[in-house]
């Protein structure tokens, strides 16, 4: 099985162990059904659904101790790596840095996901193709299931001349089948 080599890379493979466990605070005012829900399986946080601010890395870890190997179905929309600036996040990172900041995430998700569970990567043509063999590290190549190519705009042709760029990618996988 091809393995990637980069910068940091042994060091990104301890993040996840490293990352200290957080409680997780609830905040009532931000969500009107807290008072009226019970916590998801008698445990966590309140309410049917949690939204949480803060590290996603973070966030992640302090999500294991009430649902490893719990959750049937993981999407999730990294940064795609465009060179452009957003408010909440940096998506011009350098590949080796992207790269280190993906494996820590995708081996707590591992940990996160049920027998019967399923993970969907959405990317598009900047990083996917590093992301299938990262998924195939982590989740196991034979728990690839599919790459869902969807087009994301109509226009006739792109900026390019003869090659179109309007499609992004979806990696799904089950894990672990």
């Amino acid at each position: 099985m091809p393995i990637l080599h980069w910068l940091n890379r042994e060091e990104a493979l301890t993040t996840a162990q490293a990352v200290p466990y957080r409680l997780l605070d609830a905040v009532p005012e931000y969500d009107y059904r807290f008072a009226t829900l019970p916590s998801p399986a008698g445990r966590g946080a309140g309410g049917e659904g949690m939204l949480i601010q803060g590290d996603n890395l973070e966030a992640l870890k302090a999500l294991l101790p009430y649902y490893a190997g719990q959750v049937k179905c993981i999407y999730i929309d990294p940064p795609y790596n465009t060179r452009s600036a957003f408010e909440h996040y940096d998506d011009n990172l350098e590949h080796s840095t992207w790269l280190s900041m993906m494996v820590p995430r995708l081996e707590l998700l591992r940990e996160l996901l049920a027998e019967d569970g399923s993970i969907w990567v959405q990317l598009d043509d900047n990083e996917i193709h590093y992301c299938k063999v990262l998924l195939d590290e982590v989740f196991a190549r034979r728990n690839f299931v599919a790459n869902v190519i969807w087009q994301k705009s109509y226009a006739v042709r792109s900026n390019a001349e003869f090659i179109s760029t309007s499609t992004e990618h979806i990696l799904a996988g089950l894990y672990p089948n």
